[in-house]
């Protein structure tokens, strides 16, 4: 039996996304010079980057207060935002909004592609020589001790999908750590761990919605860059939340998704088919007529706001970014609070230091500067946006516009929410006792494209023979319950194919087939699986996406 090595660290942060990464510039900034703390960052991804999605208009305001010189440093923005639209969508016709509402306009910020961002981040933390990064490096198990986070250990590379050690088998480390911080991004696996185990909440479940995106290369002169569209209404139904968004980038590319809420009702919602539906609108056909589909991504996005934060703070431990649910759902933002939460994490790290007091009570300084920033504020003034959609698009919409009007108090405060998961209709209660087939769109390849293609074009990859990082508690739901009850919703809400109902020829009917190396690590079956038996836990470090400019 092997030992596993012991890394000891002063700060370890889980999660190279921007939280994290602004976390460690900042903590660089407050102990330059000292060389007897030792900071980590590790990250499950190949490389920085690979593992970064967002739409995304960046809101600079985090970015200069940690980066003054941003702009003379080469970060690499892609364009000021100088036109903003809002669309309405019907089937066949697009209208336009008459102004766009100040909490949706964009002018003075930037259109940006996160994983650019995070690895020039990444090469700034680099710079400082105070901070280790360690890609390929997955947490996967919380180190806690007496009511106490210690740490991390990462994953075990070199074991087959039996669970057997092979020749090249290494055993992950324990890093421990005086604080543990976790950035892990939307539905972390830790994050969920340590909810869990310290009894973690916010005052309204977290919900979700999943983003899925394409990249299109076009030909010369035909996308402005800093150009934003931003649409709602068709294809999503009156009672899903989610609408569409167009970027123009740098090069003639049209960055392009739809975002679709994981709280909605129809059982045969299909989030991939839906984005690949609005495609085929003709305003959408008109702006891709030419071009060629060149890279594609899923992501989950924290939607439910300020009464979903997370009380990211324990003994030994802090939450921040997207795994803690810094997103602003009223203007669509979360990178900015994302950054600003990291760097007042890194504050409260740096006097935790030198006071040389780790605990709950001496870590909560995290909670009192962030209800004491501009996080807060901005939370706070759209704090019971989604909420109202769970009344379905009209209510939802009178909502947001009296929440405008109320500073964030809208019809009610505090509005109370389900999960999305508890929300999605059994067959029944949508059709009645004989539901029809769902029946999937045809794909044509050039403007549509089936689940393979994108995994394809998202450059996705795993080691083949490895544990299934899906881990289904019970596969026999899968195949009597929930094939009577929802008809599989795994093999719909999945944005990659990763799950598939096939023949059972022992026992007839059809079992379960999971196909992990599709996988995108969007995490959208551990958040909407009906019953809740799908976990989603980290695969064998360097697995997944391979997203460069997404």
């Amino acid at each position: 039996m092997s030992e596993r090595e012991v890394l000891e660290v002063d700060v370890l942060m889980v999660g190279a996304g921007p939280a994290n990464l602004a976390c460690s510039l900042r903590l660089s900034q407050l102990l330059a010079g000292r060389d007897d703390v030792m900071l980590v960052v590790i990250e499950k991804a190949k490389e920085i980057g690979f593992h970064a999605l967002s739409g995304a208009v960046l809101d600079p305001r985090a970015l200069a207060e940690l980066v003054p010189d941003y702009a003379q440093r080469d970060c690499p923005l892609e364009a000021p935002v100088d036109h903003d639209e809002i669309w309405y969508l019907t089937g066949g016709r697009k209208i336009r909004a008459p102004f766009v509402p100040k909490a949706l306009d964009n002018h003075g910020l930037f259109v940006c592609s996160l994983g650019k961002l995070a690895r020039w981040m990444a090469g700034l933390v680099e710079a400082t020589g105070q901070v280790q990064l360690f890609p390929e490096f997955p947490g996967v198990e919380l180190l806690v001790e007496e009511g106490r986070v210690v740490g991390v250990r990462t994953g075990d590379k070199g074991v087959d999908k039996h669970g057997e050690k092979k020749g090249n088998y290494e055993p992950g480390i324990d890093i421990r750590a005086k604080v543990t911080v976790l950035g892990e991004g939307a539905r972390g696996s830790l994050t969920k761990s340590l909810s869990r185990q310290f009894g973690l909440s916010g005052p309204n479940p977290q919900v979700y919605a999943i983003g899925v995106k394409e990249l299109w290369q076009m030909p010369a002169g035909r996308v402005p860059p800093g150009r934003v569209y931003h649409t709602m209404g068709w294809p999503h139904d009156r009672e899903t939340f989610g609408g569409g968004f167009i970027y123009g980038m740098k090069g003639d590319v049209w960055d392009l998704g739809l975002v679709t809420g994981l709280d909605y009702r129809h059982p045969y919602t299909d989030p991939h088919g839906l984005f690949q539906t609005w495609k085929t609108h003709p305003a959408l056909r008109a702006l891709l007529d030419g071009g060629k589909m060149i890279q594609y991504g899923a992501k989950t996005i924290p939607e439910g706001g300020y009464y979903s934060v997370l009380p990211g703070v324990v003994d030994g431990g802090l939450v921040i970014g997207d795994s803690a649910g810094y997103l602003n759902p009223l203007r669509l933002k979360g990178i900015h609070l994302a950054m600003k939460s990291g760097m007042l994490a890194a504050e409260t790290i740096a006097e935790a230091l030198a006071a040389g007091d780790f605990s709950t009570k001496a870590l909560s300084a995290f909670r009192t500067k962030v209800e004491g920033s501009w996080i807060h504020e901005e939370l706070r003034a759209a704090r019971n946006i989604h909420q109202g959609f769970e009344g379905g698009f009209v209510r939802g919409m009178a909502n947001a516009l009296l929440s405008l009007a109320t500073k964030g108090r809208g019809l009610a405060d505090r509005m109370g929410m389900h999960a999305g998961h508890e929300r999605i209709r059994t067959l029944a209660m949508q059709f009645g006792p004989k539901p029809p087939p769902c029946v999937r769109m045809k794909y044509d390849g050039k403007l549509t494209f089936d689940r393979l293609s994108g995994v394809y074009e998202s450059g996705t990859k795993h080691e083949e023979d490895q544990p299934c990082h899906l881990v289904v508690a019970d596969t026999e739901i899968c195949r009597t319950k929930c094939t009577r009850e929802y008809g599989n919703p795994c093999t719909r809400f999945c944005p990659a194919e990763v799950y598939e109902m096939e023949d059972d020829p022992e026992r007839g009917g059809k079992r379960l087939k999971i196909n992990a190396s599709n996988c995108v690590h969007c995490k959208t079956c551990d958040i909407m699986d009906p019953y809740q038996v799908i976990n989603w836990v980290t695969p064998e470090g360097g697995g997944g996406p391979r997203y460069v400019n997404l």
